[in-house]
C-alpha cells in the first residue's frame, strides 16, 4: 500500500482507513488528514480540494472508487459532484458496497419544503421561484411541476427531472403538490 493519499496524492499524515462495512486489506484506503476529515463530512473541507476526485474515481482499487462515490453522493448539491457522479462507474458488487455504507448515514434526514412540509422520495413538488440551472443553459420557471423527486441525504436538497435533465433543487424553493 502506498504512503500517499489515494484520493489527493498528499503525503501529509497519510494512513490507512477501512471503507465500511468491509474489513481487511481489500477495504483499506490510504488517506491524508484532510481527506479523512472530508470523507466523514465533505462540507468541512474546501470544495476546491475535491477536484482530486476527477482522477481518483479512475483508480483500479474498488475501495478507492467506493469512497469516491460516497464522497460525491454526500456533496451531490455541488456542480463538481453532479458532473462526476454522471461519469463514475461501479460494477454491481462495488455499487452494493457503496450503498451498504451510504444508506446508514442518510436515514434520519428530514427534508422540508418552503412551507415546512416533509418531503419524501417520489413526491411531486412545484417550483416557487425561477431557478437558473448552472451549466445547463436554461432557467427552470416558477410553477414547474417536478414529479418523483429523490432525496439526496442532505436536508437542503432534492434531485428531480426538469426539461429531461436530473438536477439538484434547493428544498426551500419547492412546494409539495
Amino acid at each position: 500500500m502506498s504512503e500517499v493519499c489515494e484520493l489527493c496524492g498528499s503525503g501529509e499524515d497519510a494512513r490507512a482507513v477501512e471503507v465500511a462495512p468491509r474489513q481487511g486489506a481489500e477495504a483499506e484506503v490510504v488517506l491524508c488528514a484532510t481527506c479523512r476529515a472530508g470523507s466523514a463530512a465533505p462540507g468541512a473541507v474546501p470544495a476546491a480540494h475535491w477536484y482530486c476526485l476527477r482522477e481518483a474515481m479512475w483508480n483500479e482499487r474498488t475501495a478507492v472508487k467506493v469512497l469516491v462515490y460516497r464522497t460525491l453522493r454526500a456533496m451531490s448539491a455541488q456542480p463538481l459532484a453532479q458532473e462526476l457522479l454522471g461519469q463514475i462507474y461501479l460494477d454491481d458488487e462495488a455499487q452494493g458496497w457503496a450503498d451498504d455504507g451510504a444508506d446508514d448515514a442518510g436515514e434520519d434526514v428530514v427534508v422540508r419544503d418552503s412551507n415546512r412540509t416533509v418531503l419524501q422520495d417520489g413526491d411531486t413538488v412545484t417550483l416557487i421561484k425561477d431557478l437558473e440551472v448552472k451549466g445547463a443553459g436554461f432557467t427552470a420557471k416558477r410553477g414547474t411541476a417536478v414529479k418523483g423527486i429523490a432525496l439526496t441525504g442532505d436536508p437542503r436538497y432534492v434531485e428531480g427531472k426538469v426539461n429531461g435533465m436530473t438536477i439538484v433543487l434547493v428544498a426551500e424553493y419547492l412546494k409539495k403538490s
